[in-house]
C-alpha cells in the first residue's frame, strides 16, 4: 500500500521555493499496520537527525571501521586481530558501502560467503562482532554518525569442548617432543593455562621459594593477574629449567625458550609428536593430530576438579572467569559416568542392605514381643 505524508503530520518540513509541505511517501508491502510501523520508524530517525546528528548517508562502513580500530588501539585490545579482520575480510565487502544502506540482508550474504569458504560459525560470529561494535560506537558519537544500530544476526555455535588427554597419551607425546617443549607440556597439564600465557612467562614471575607463579596483569587473556601454585612434579621441572638457564643463558628472561631465544609457536613440532605417539587421524597426507594443545587446558581443569579442588579455586588457577566453562569443557567424561554408575550401584546396594537389616530387626523384635507375651500369660495362669 502507499502511505502518504498526511498519515503522520510531522512531514519533512516545507519546500523553500513553493512553501508547500513536503511529506514522506513510500510503497510498503503489507497491511496498514506495516505502513504505520514504517512511518513511526522513519519519523523517529528524522527526529534523531534533527537533534544534531549527521546524516548517516555521509559516512561509510569503512569510516566506522576506522573509528573501531582507533578504539582497539586506545583501549589496548587485540589490535592485530582487529586490523586483519577489518582490512582483509570486512572492508572489501562493506568498506565503501554507505552506513544508511547497510542491511541485515547484506550481513547474511557475508555469512553465506564465509561459510562457503569453510569458515566455522564461531569464526564468523567473531568477525561480525567488529561491525556490531563499530555501529554502537557510531551511534554514541557526538554528534551521532549512526541513526539506528543495525541488527546483526549470530550463527549457532557448537562450543562444547570435548578433547582430553589421558595420562598415557600425555606421557606418549611428552616422550617424543623436543626437549625445549617438554616443560611447556608439563606446565599446561598441571595448571590448565593457555599456550600464549605459558610462552610469555618470564623468570621474575616465578617464585620457586614459595612455589608459585604470578602471571602479570596484561599478559593474560582477561588482563588479570593471578597466583598459580606449583605441584611437586612441576616444581622439579621448573627448578631444572632454572638451573640450565642460569648456567647457559643467564640473560634470557623467558621461562620457556630455545637456546636462549623466545618462541611463540610449535605447530609443526606438535604435529610430528602426535604422529609419532600414534595420536593421529587418517594417514600422514590426509590426516591431522587427534589431540590439540588446548586439550591440555581442559585436561588440567578436569584433573584439578577430580583431585578435589573446589571449582572456584580451579577457575582461579586456570584463569577462567565464569562457571559456564565447566559446561563448555564437558568435564564429565565416559569414565566419570561409569564412576557415577558404580557409586549409584553401591548406594542402592547399601540401601537394600539397610532396609533388609531393618526388616529383620523389626521381625526379630516382633517375635521377641510375642514370646514375651506368651510367657507372661503362662505366668499369670
Amino acid at each position: 500500500m502507499v502511505l502518504d505524508g498526511s498519515f503522520r503530520q510531522a512531514g519533512l518540513g516545507r519546500d523553500e521555493q513553493t512553501g508547500k509541505s513536503v511529506c514522506a511517501c513510500r510503497t510498503i508491502t503489507g497491511n496498514k499496520k506495516d505502513a504505520q510501523g514504517w512511518a513511526i520508524e522513519d519519523e523517529r530517525e528524522r527526529d534523531l537527525l534533527g537533534t544534531g546528528a549527521i546524516n548517516a548517508a555521509g559516512f561509510t562502513v569503512g569510516d566506522l571501521l576506522d573509528d573501531l580500530v582507533r578504539d582497539y588501539e586506545e583501549n589496548g585490545k587485540s589490535l592485530g586481530w582487529c586490523k586483519i579482520v577489518a582490512n582483509v575480510h570486512l572492508r572489501p565487502v562493506f568498506g565503501k558501502l554507505s552506513v544508511s544502506k547497510l542491511s541485515t540482508a547484506a550481513v547474511r550474504a557475508y555469512m553465506d560467503q564465509r561459510r562457503a569458504k569453510g569458515r566455522a560459525n564461531g569464526t564468523i560470529n567473531r568477525e561480525l562482532s567488529l561491525p556490531r561494535r563499530a555501529l554502537n560506537l557510531g551511534s554514541r558519537a557526538t554528534p551521532p554518525k549512526v541513526a539506528r544500530v543495525l541488527f546483526i544476526p549470530e550463527l549457532k555455535e557448537d562450543n562444547t569442548r570435548k578433547g582430553f588427554f589421558e595420562h598415557s597419551e600425555f606421557m606418549a607425546v611428552r616422550a617424543v617432543l623436543p626437549d625445549h617443549l617438554k616443560p611447556v607440556l608439563t606446565f599446561a597439564c598441571f595448571t590448565g593455562c593457555r599456550k600464549g600465557e605459558i610462552l610469555s612467562l618470564q623468570w621474575p614471575q616465578m617464585d620457586l621459594i614459595e612455589r608459585i607463579v604470578r602471571p602479570e596483569v596484561g599478559t593474560t587473556k582477561n588482563d588479570e593477574g593471578r597466583i598459580i601454585p606449583l605441584a611437586p612434579e612441576l616444581y622439579q621441572v621448573l627448578s631444572i629449567e632454572k638451573e640450565k638457564r642460569d648456567q647457559r643463558y643467564p640473560a634470557c628472561p623467558w621461562v620457556f625458550h630455545i637456546e636462549g631465544r623466545r618462541f611463540r609457536g610449535f605447530t609443526r613440532a606438535w604435529a610430528t609428536a602426535c604422529w609419532e605417539a600414534g595420536l593421529w587421524t587418517g594417514d600422514e597426507e590426509t590426516g591431522e593430530p587427534s589431540k590439540l594443545f588446548h586439550d591440555l587446558r581442559r585436561t588440567g581443569v578436569r584433573n584439578l576438579i577430580r583431585a578435589g579442588v573446589p571449582e572456584a579455586v580451579a577457575m582461579r588457577i586456570s584463569g577462567h572467569k565464569t562457571r559456564s566453562m565447566l559446561d563448555r569443557y564437558n568435564i564429565v567424561t565416559e569414565s566419570d559416568l561409569k564412576d557415577a554408575a558404580r557409586k549409584l550401584g553401591e548406594y542402592i546396594s547399601g540401601r537394600e542392605a539397610a532396609e533388609k537389616n531393618e526388616a529383620e530387626s523389626h521381625a526379630a523384635g516382633k517375635s521377641r514381643t510375642i514370646v514375651a507375651q506368651g510367657q507372661k500369660r503362662e505366668t499369670v495362669q
